[in-house]
């Protein structure tokens, strides 16, 4: 796969695509700027060299052509700050306004094209909608490793009308870390998932048994695992359809000698609310009428000793309802063991999403060794797809 460092850029347009798909909050102002912040050293590259960069992305799930709560003249003034440079607007990333900019652009200037799912022609793929926002540059750069995963017209189908297409440095980056997990992991190597369902996460885990040492399984995924044992879990969630798939995922795990962790223990809730009553049960004795919400203290320990005496990690997945604090301290523990375990010269790559999340609310984004910024692209990447936006690069 080639990157932006084998293409010299001077005097020619770049047409990059970017994952500007932020959070805003009711004053429309970005709340989280990483994904912004993380695409800044390949537009940097492209102008150092003489070049000028068109921006394209999409932002939020626009329902019937443009909104104004999700254009993305919104996230000017944090990507303006975080660059360095003026960024024009394009009002329509199709439209003549747009084109007469790209058109003009110099060396050195920026362009910021409107939300590419204004057009619903992007989400499925078409090719005239494609070969248009092709007339914008000289060179496709994909640097949105989120949106990888998806055929969309500009994460895909676009790249086709380019001779010279690459990598930037997001992507690039994404992959050889999730490479680095799969292909060259030091042991032990422990894998950490969480989440609400077995459902949405068991091609990974099938793929991951025949790679790790150790599967720590938490969240709400976990009481699948303890109904399809025999256990009482109350009000936890449970998917019915799925307790013959936990079932064999424990008996694959013993046959390919991987030892996996369930969580012993839960803090448990009489409902699903902050403000719920709380206590403390055996995962196999759960009360009807309580439910588990996190993994509790004597998980805590058992999960933080395997993660400390790990060489690799990979982590997707919450141990329980972070974002309410009665429900944190699972997480919290197993986030504080990673970055401890990092520190202590194991690699961590945090899966995107849910755990990337987590990493940022309890400040250790930075001690930890990769945060990916794709949720779904990374899974599927793991799961052994073939991501339709990477392959588009390399033809």
């Amino acid at each position: 796969m080639k990157t932006i460092d084998q293409i010299n850029f001077n005097g020619r347009r770049a047409l990059i695509r970017v994952d500007f798909n932020v959070p805003l909050d009711k004053s429309f102002k970005v709340t989280d700027d990483n994904r912004i912040r993380a695409t800044i050293p390949t537009l940097k590259k492209i102008l150092a060299d003489g070049g000028s960069c068109i921006l394209m992305s999409h932002l939020g799930r626009p329902k019937e052509g443009p909104e104004d709560k999700y254009s993305l003249k919104h996230t000017i003034g944090t990507t303006e700050a975080l660059l360095g440079v003026k960024v024009k607007f394009g009002g329509d990333c199709i439209g003549d306004e747009a084109f007469a900019l790209s058109a003009s652009l110099k060396s050195g200037e920026v362009l910021l094209l409107e939300n590419l799912r204004f057009y619903k022609q992007e989400e499925k793929g078409d090719l005239a909608f494609a070969e248009k926002l092709s007339k914008h540059g000289d060179v496709y750069v994909n640097d949105a490793f989120g949106t990888a995963h998806r055929a969309h017209a500009s994460t895909t189908i676009v790249a086709q009308f380019f001779k010279d297409k690459c990598a930037g440095y997001v992507l690039a980056a994404e992959v050889d870390n999730a490479n680095k997990v799969l292909q060259n992991a030091e042991r032990p190597f422990t894998a950490i998932m969480g989440g609400a369902k077995i459902s949405d996460k068991i091609l990974i885990i099938e793929q991951l048994l025949d790679k790790v040492n150790h599967l720590i399984i938490g969240g709400g995924m976990a009481y699948t695992f303890f109904k399809a044992m025999g256990g009482q879990i109350g009000n936890s969630l449970v998917e019915a359809d799925k307790l013959d798939l936990a079932s064999e995922l424990i008996r694959k795990a013993k046959e390919k000698g991987v030892e996996l962790h369930l969580p012993a223990d839960s803090v448990i809730a009489d409902k699903f609310d902050a403000a719920a009553q709380t206590g403390i049960a055996s995962n196999s004795s759960i009360p009807d009428g309580w439910m588990g919400l996190d993994i509790g203290p004597e998980a805590r320990i058992v999960f933080s000793k395997v993660i400390a005496a790990s060489k690799t990690i990979l982590w997707n997945g919450p141990m329980g309802v972070f974002e309410m604090k009665a429900f944190e301290q699972g997480t919290k523990e197993v986030a504080e063991a990673v970055a401890l375990a990092t520190k202590s010269g194991a690699f961590s790559l945090i899966g995107g999403g849910d755990s990337a999340a987590a990493v940022a609310q309890f400040g250790l984004n930075e001690q930890v060794s990769y945060v990916s910024t794709g949720g779904g692209a990374l899974l599927e990447y793991f799961e052994g797809k073939i991501l339709p936006g990477i392959a588009a690069i390399k033809g």
